[in-house]
């Protein structure tokens, strides 16, 4: 579902030693290495969204994308869209949702999983079909 969609480019980055205070929206890919106070969204496109917060990135606000790589510190609630990718030094201090999640060893999450619908809704329990066993009569 996700290896036949190509990923957008990074055209933006906020490189390490930059700090922004306010929320931020963004188009295609984007790159933060510094620091973010506030939250970061990216607009929905047909082609998608990718946001890498490398490892000596720290974001305070929430954050959400189509595609969210994670190296670095997230302290607010995390929604991607498609695809989250914990790699081994993320550090997520808030809630997260998506619809497919990749976590590598070493990932902390101190919030709640909310797994969401390929479909975009989220939380329904009764589309999961219950699992029934078969029982030999006698």
């Amino acid at each position: 579902m996700f290896g036949k969609k190509a990923q957008p480019p990074i055209k933006s980055l906020i490189a390490q030693g930059t700090r922004i205070e306010g929320n931020m929206k963004f188009t295609e890919g984007l790159r933060v290495d510094g620091e973010v106070f506030g939250d970061i969204q990216a607009t929905p496109e047909d082609n998608g969204s990718l946001l890498v917060i490398s490892e000596a990135a720290i974001v305070q606000g929430a954050v959400q994308a189509d595609h969210v790589i994670i190296n670095g510190t997230v302290r607010g609630p995390v929604h991607a869209r498609e695809l989250l990718e914990l790699q081994p030094k993320a550090r997520i201090e808030g809630d997260i949702s998506y619809i497919a999640l990749e976590m590598h060893q070493g990932a902390t999450i101190s919030g709640q999983l909310r797994p969401l619908m390929a479909n975009g809704a989220g939380g329904s329990e009764e589309e999961k079909p219950l699992l029934k066993l078969a029982a030999k009569s006698a």
